[in-house]
């Protein structure tokens, strides 16, 4: 398949077929023959056409997962981690490949080495590691233990900003389980999970094992958590969606995890080394143009080094370079128009409240830029924790300072929204980092550093409306588990 391009050079990958989703280990198009335009965010050029799948399309999904399910299931668990980290390696050895397909569809620069195949391997080595317990029993002839099975099979729904990734941490960690799936990409960048599928399919993870259904949300993305035969269901996104998502399993009785949308707060303390703050901060917030759960869009200051902080904010923001994908940048487009309007328009409500705008605030001019979806780095000052951009997820790349005067106040102030997702403490005082640690309402908390950087098999999920359930930890592959208690006595033994 050839991708169109923004550069003068196409790429012609094998790992795409076009008009093509993956149901039973076929490449088949929608049943109703329709097709949705992806396309470039950096100039709105054609990168391919997939799929409109709707019902029909994750009902044959769901059979082909069926089917696949008994021998998946009761295959031993060190294949299956075997087939996984066999999956990784094919992702590794296509990784450029991989990147570039991300990063058209999604808009970014370069990241650099993936670390898309680290995740999986992880999560393969899970997949023997799942046990149950011995239980204490009443008299010496009973046995009593626990037993950890799949659930059968289960969906999954990922958003747009981080597909390659999201797609290996909720496939992996499910099937690694033992399950079957069927899986609901975001239609503004089903690229690159459609071409990891693949990749799956080469390393010799069964036909029906993974299935991917395109389409849009409210089409295929609804019948995916509202289908009764679906027993488990893993959702990313906004809020708003989680909701509907969780009303769907709530008439099934089907259990899920949601990991929604973040607010996160980075509180600077004034002892904290501004140096290494400031740049960790600002490409927190520029990472993806913002458009990360996890992004630190909130600056929770002491009052003290409040003036200094957003003076070296502005100055960092300012040396962000913005372009389109091919470019050695560091910040992209947005995904798509409605998301552009989206920033745009939470910019104008900030300045409409009275929020300074320091630097940025608007769409940058030049020829690079095109009919793409770009938008400035913002930094807003004089913000008071009850605006709207100081409460309210913008998934863009907008930070908002907020001066306080001590600790017992940034504690309010950063837990003072609706999320729960992440939060940075930046202090040299080990005390400090302690009691913020303990008290600050997040799933993931890092101290001097942002996005909770350079763990290994953290759990990742959140607090409050920020969702519940976790990913990526040791117990990923647990998560997709459920417990059975079986005692056992000897039928020849006379009841006591």
């Amino acid at each position: 398949m050839t991708i169109a391009s923004d550069n003068p050079s196409t790429i012609q990958s094998d790992l795409l077929v076009d008009g093509a989703q993956l149901i039973g280990g076929e490449w088949v198009p929608a049943t109703s023959g329709e097709t949705i335009d992806v396309l470039n965010p950096a100039n709105r050029q054609l990168l391919a056409r997939i799929p409109r799948g709707t019902a029909e399309d994750v009902e044959l999904a769901v059979q082909a997962a069926e089917k696949a399910l008994p021998a998946w299931r009761d295959l031993d668990a060190t294949s299956r981690g075997r087939l996984l980290f066999r999956w990784a390696d094919l992702i590794e050895q296509r990784a450029a490949e991989i990147d570039e397909i991300e990063r058209q569809e999604v808009g970014r620069p370069s990241w650099g080495p993936l670390g898309t195949p680290g995740q999986l391997r992880f999560i393969a080595g899970q997949a023997d590691k799942v046990q149950g317990i011995s239980l204490p029993t009443y008299s010496p002839e009973t046995l009593g233990f626990t037993l950890r099975e799949p659930y059968g099979v289960v969906g999954g729904i990922i958003p747009w900003n981080a597909p390659g990734p999201m797609f290996v941490t909720e496939v992996g960690a499910a099937i690694a389980a033992g399950n079957t799936m069927v899986m609901k990409p975001a239609e503004d960048a089903p690229l690159t999970p459609l071409a990891l599928a693949k990749l799956a399919l080469e390393a010799g993870i069964p036909a029906g094992v993974i299935n991917v259904v395109t389409g849009y949300g409210h089409e295929a993305g609804a019948a995916v958590p509202a289908h009764p035969r679906i027993r488990r269901m893993g959702f990313t996104g906004s809020p708003q969606t989680g909701a509907l998502v969780m009303e769907a399993c709530a008439r099934n009785l089907t259990p899920l995890h949601l990991e929604l949308g973040g607010k996160s707060p980075q509180v600077v303390f004034a002892d904290a080394n501004l140096d290494a703050a400031v740049p960790a901060m600002v490409s927190g917030i520029t990472l993806n143009t913002g458009q990360v759960c996890a992004a630190g869009s909130r600056v929770v200051v002491m009052r003290s080094i409040h003036a200094e902080l957003v003076d070296r904010l502005a100055a960092q923001m300012e040396k962000v370079t913005v372009g389109p994908w091919h470019q050695p940048v560091n910040m992209g487009p947005l995904i798509n128009q409605k998301q552009h309007e989206r920033v745009l328009e939470y910019i104008e409500i900030g300045r409409a409240a009275g929020a300074d705008v320091v630097t940025g605030g608007g769409v940058p001019q030049g020829s690079d830029y095109g009919n793409g979806f770009f938008v400035q780095p913002t930094l807003f000052d004089k913000v008071d924790p009850g605006m709207r951009i100081a409460r309210e997820e913008i998934f863009g790349p907008v930070l908002s300072v907020i001066p306080v005067d001590d600790e017992a106040e940034a504690i309010e102030v950063a837990n003072g929204t609706d999320y729960g997702l992440v939060a940075s403490v930046w202090t040299r005082d080990v005390g400090t980092a302690v009691r913020m640690s303990r008290r600050l309402q997040a799933g993931q908390v890092g101290i001097n550093n942002a996005l909770g950087a350079g763990v290994i098999g953290g759990p990742f999920g959140g607090f409050k409306s920020s969702g519940f359930g976790r990913t990526m930890g040791a117990d990923s592959v647990l998560e997709w588990t459920q417990v059975k208690t079986v005692s056992m006595r000897d039928a020849a033994l006379p009841r006591r």
